[in-house]
């Protein structure tokens, strides 16, 4: 089992923590894991973007010149694909994006993802990660102190306001619970900031 520090708010270590072998100690697989950030970007995508084809562009009701005789292409309409202000041919039109993806999949990605930052060496597990008021700039102090002060993802047992809105306003640090992780996040980040207790909480859920 791996073991790692445990910190206090001040940046001190307290005691240490064995993390179970299964989440945090597995090869990462690099393929599930990319096919999960795949995923996740792609469920993030809006899909509302949209072109007018040549039935909903306005005018070219009329033939613009006889069929023949002139000496020019024959032509139907001034909204055809062909022409300016004409309509667009094959263009996107707004759809969903979002595809789902197979849970056992999901589950070794995130145990892909949790265990490769814990071979980079880049978790950080805190005791009693808590804010006893909304202060941006005691939050910054907590994170230089554990030695993460820009892009972390800070990880709560359960909603937190005062660490939320104390993180929220610092560039690059994303807070999230530990039933709402995911691979991207987890990747994205240069160090996981996690409490103990969601660490527990974790274990006991993906065991």
């Amino acid at each position: 089992m791996p073991k790692i520090n445990v910190y206090d708010m001040n940046g001190k270590v307290v005691g240490d923590i064995e993390l179970a072998d299964g989440i945090f100690g597995i090869t990462p697989n690099k393929a599930v894991m990319h096919e999960l950030v795949k995923n996740h970007l792609a469920n993030m995508r809006q899909g509302t973007q949209s072109t007018k084809t040549r039935a909903e562009v306005s005018g070219g009701g009329a033939k613009p010149w006889r069929q023949k005789g002139t000496g020019r292409a024959r032509q139907g309409s001034t909204r055809s694909p062909q022409w300016v202000h004409g309509g667009i041919a094959f263009g996107p039109k707004p759809r969903t994006y979002t595809y789902s993806v197979n849970k056992k999949i999901r589950r070794l990605a995130l145990k892909s993802a949790l265990s490769s930052k814990v071979l980079s060496e880049d978790v950080i597990v805190v005791e009693n990660l808590n804010m006893t008021e909304i202060k941006t700039k005691d939050f910054a102090k907590f994170l230089n102190a554990v030695n993460a002060p820009e892009k972390a993802l800070v990880v709560t047992p359960e909603l937190n306001q005062n660490v939320y809105k104390s993180a929220r306003n610092i560039p690059g640090v994303k807070t999230t619970m530990s039933n709402l992780i995911n691979v991207y996040d987890i990747l994205n980040c240069k160090k996981l900031v996690i409490d103990k207790d969601a660490v527990l909480r974790i274990q006991e859920v993906y065991a």
